[in-house]
């Protein structure tokens, strides 16, 4: 659209452009298209050229929404309207479509989003609740995923979402080979807070980095929030408080993120049995790490290694 952000436009072709196979072979075809083809004003000072119009939209499997500033007729009808309307009408039944922060609206004006969970940037998410009233919106998260449906709340948390998708579709690996060539964290949980009030803590202020790298070198063996104070010298509730700023989440929350990533990562590339994997990421059990396993992705250990681990023995 008009005024579309260039941060959030290049975020699709960066991430889903950079999903290969370990022969390099490209996982994603990304082809960008405006309505109407042509130039395109953005809201900095260059435009961009846009050669594919919405007929390409008939034939996606994935469709991306980014952010504009250009909303003014729709933060007024909350309706979408000329080719706009007619370019979503494109958008075959079942395609999965997504959106980057206020792309959103988009979602929301064309009936995508009615009676769904859904979330957007935080500073617009009191007006799009009062303009799309029947639209769950969540505005503590920095994404939701409800299956053919995704939003992602303001700007870099786009990244975290498509990150993401690339993960659903082709497992931890590839997800965070494209983080690690793109320099940015491998995984953000959708439910960690997009707005933390001290992201950096202060330079005075002890921070919590020493306690989370301690406790990802022994997922495996159990781990109290009284330890994880103690490494920081810090009182229970000082840390709590403390990682909940810096981090987003509490601690036990976010172990149990780690767990399930370290899980996922030994279902893919190991021959380990359940109830090892279990052991090494720190569940203790295979039943404890089926329930969170279940919580997290929807599926059982053995349904995920089937899926991204094609070495695996069948069965195991």
């Amino acid at each position: 659209m008009p005024g579309v952000i260039p941060f959030e436009l290049g975020i699709p072709a960066r991430i889903f452009g950079g999903a290969r196979t370990p022969e390099g072979r490209n996982l994603y075809e990304v082809v960008t298209c405006s309505a109407v083809p042509g130039l395109v004003q953005t809201d900095a000072d260059f435009p961009i050229l846009v050669e594919n119009g919405p007929e390409v939209l008939e034939a996606a499997d994935t469709v991306v929404v980014p952010a504009t500033h250009e909303l003014d007729d729709i933060y007024v009808s909350g309706r979408l309207s000329g080719p706009l309307a007619a370019a979503f009408a494109r958008i075959r039944p079942g395609t999965r479509v997504v959106s980057i922060c206020t792309g959103s609206y988009l979602l929301a004006a064309a009936g995508l989003l009615d009676g769904r969970p859904a979330t957007t940037h935080w500073d617009s998410a009191d007006h799009f609740q009062r303009l799309f009233p029947q639209v769950k919106v969540d505005p503590d998260v920095l994404y939701i995923d409800d299956g053919d449906i995704l939003t992602s709340a303001g700007v870099a948390s786009g990244i975290d979402l498509c990150l993401h998708i690339v993960r659903r579709d082709h497992g931890t690996a590839i997800a965070n080979a494209v983080a690690r060539r793109t320099v940015v964290p491998p995984h953000r949980d959708g439910g960690q807070a997009q707005y933390i009030q001290r992201p950096l803590p202060e330079p005075q202020l002890a921070s919590t980095t020493a306690a989370r790298a301690w406790a990802l070198g022994r997922l495996d063996q159990p781990l109290t929030l009284r330890e994880l104070a103690e490494r920081e010298s810090m009182s229970v509730r000082t840390f709590t408080r403390r990682f909940r700023e810096e981090v987003g989440i509490s601690p036990g929350q976010w172990l149990v993120q780690q767990r399930v990533e370290r899980a996922r990562h030994l279902l893919e590339s190991s021959d380990l049995s359940v109830d090892q994997v279990a052991h090494r990421a720190g569940f203790g059990t295979a039943t404890s790490m089926r329930q969170h396993l279940h919580a997290a992705l929807g599926v059982s250990p053995s349904a995920y290694r089937r899926t991204f681990n094609s070495t695996a023995t069948p069965g195991v």
